[in-house]
């Protein structure tokens, strides 16, 4: 696709919003709670913070330069480099393609609680919460709205980059941040609120602090920033030549950091104040978070107002991962793009499917046996903590070693327009502290050290 016919962002404002709107979304307000609760709250939150600036936005700065430099979607714009590289590109398409296994049907349970808190029985039934959530999850609803969600996604894509994705972010991020700060406010007043504060801000190292910790927090950021799934490289492909990247990253990252630390203040300070456990682990808002509600005058309105901003989140970020896929298709197999979201969409409802219809057991023998694992469980573990790390990982060496200084020089600085003092810091990141960090939990990972 030439440089004249591709779709741009209108501006520097929507670039951020729009790429924000990728990293902001389930990861930030349903998965970083759920994973911080499961570690520490504040101990997590710090590491957190630290593997965002220390890993997160070098890796996303290179996505950036690797995307406008090429101005195609993931695989075309590492293959157009070094067609050696393209398996990067390829990689970053396959977590996109995990994703799309699983998110949608999280997503779905937030359309169903949104309904369910106005016109449904969520709290007029007699049943607990759990069990709710339980009948939901075991019930035709769950496939129905996860295809719902599906075809939501696909209505905005298929309208295109611009009159699509970039409108839909200038509504869905304001109001996002709207309803979480009116959230926060409201849940600030709960009695015992204090003790939600102090779990997820003042850190513990002693008793929460292990290199799971450092394992779990590089993997949630490299969840919550889209980095290393292809949405970056592509998102970056449609921003304007005079956009300046570094002011770019570091926006969405804070913006990013902002929404988690937000949902970190609404839900910690509720949940401690219903006297509830914070680390529910991923049905953590679903089942604790009604529990909260119930207990407040117009239960119904809050829950619902919740539910939106999660409707919302979920929203902006499976946009993103559907935009990977369907760019992908539309330019490496040249199909008109309602063909490619058509097929994306069709690839979704397939994986989701599959995701609803089966677990199973994995046994090696001694040295390996899972039992009754899920394919929700494979695609989540194997996008956060394999594909979306590796993808980061090599991305690194890709633009700090195998491509010449001037590669990133020449993107960071916009070819000489912008000063780039900070750029010396960023590839000494990229080439030695971001690369040791991810193949360190890669060792971890594999039990080796």
């Amino acid at each position: 696709m030439g440089e004249q016919s591709r779709a741009s962002f209108g501006g520097k404002i929507s670039a951020i919003l729009v790429a924000a709107g990728s990293a902001i979304g389930l990861g930030s307000i349903w998965r970083f709670p759920y994973m911080a609760g499961e570690h520490g709250g504040a101990a997590f939150l710090l590491v957190y913070l630290l593997c965002v600036f220390v890993v997160g936005i070098p890796v996303m700065l290179a996505e950036f330069a690797v995307g406008r430099k090429t101005r195609l979607n993931a695989v075309g714009a590492y293959r157009s480099l070094s067609k050696r590289w393209k398996w990067v590109g390829y990689n970053g398409a396959l977590a996109a393609m995990f994703i799309s296994g699983y998110y949608y049907i999280v997503a779905g349970w937030s359309l169903e609680y949104l309904v369910s808190s106005l016109f449904g029985p969520l709290y007029t039934s007699a049943d607990s919460f759990t069990a709710q959530f339980d009948a939901f999850q075991a019930s035709p609803r769950q496939a129905v709205y996860t295809v719902i969600f599906i075809l939501l996604t696909h209505m905005i894509i298929v309208r295109g980059v611009v009159k699509g994705i970039e409108k839909a972010a200038k509504v869905m991020m304001p109001a996002l941040f709207v309803i979480l700060i009116v959230m926060a406010v409201r849940v600030a007043f709960m009695p015992d609120a204090a003790e939600g504060y102090r779990f997820f801000l003042k850190p513990d190292f002693r008793e929460a602090f292990s290199a799971q910790t450092i394992f779990t927090a590089i993997g949630q950021a490299f969840f919550s920033l889209s980095v290393g799934m292809g949405c970056m490289v592509t998102y970056a492909s449609y921003f304007k030549r005079d956009n300046n990247l570094t002011t770019t990253a570091f926006s969405v990252s804070l913006l990013t950091l902002l929404v988690a630390i937000l949902a970190g203040l609404v839900i910690f300070p509720a949940v401690f104040s219903a006297g509830l456990e914070p680390s529910e682990g991923a049905s953590l808002i679903f089942v604790t978070l009604p529990e909260i509600f119930k207990g407040m005058p117009f239960a119904a309105l809050w829950s619902a107002v919740f539910f939106i901003l999660l409707t919302l989140a979920s929203l902006t970020s499976t946009i993103s991962f559907h935009e990977v896929l369907t760019a992908y298709f539309a330019e490496e197999h040249d199909l008109s793009r309602k063909n490619a979201t058509r097929l994306t969409s069709a690839l979704s409802v397939a994986l989701c499917a599959l995701t609803l219809a089966f677990r199973f057991d994995i046994n090696l023998g001694e040295w390996f046996h899972i039992e009754n694992i899920s394919f929700f469980e494979i695609f989540d573990y194997t996008s956060a903590n394999i594909l979306m790390p590796l993808g980061g990982l090599f991305t690194c060496i890709f633009a700090a070693w195998y491509m010449k200084p001037e590669f990133l020089r020449g993107e960071l600085t916009n070819y000489g327009q912008l000063r780039g003092r900070a750029f010396p810091l960023l590839r000494f990141t990229l080439r030695y502290i971001t690369p040791l960090l991810l193949i360190y939990i890669f060792v971890c990972n594999l039990g080796l050290f």
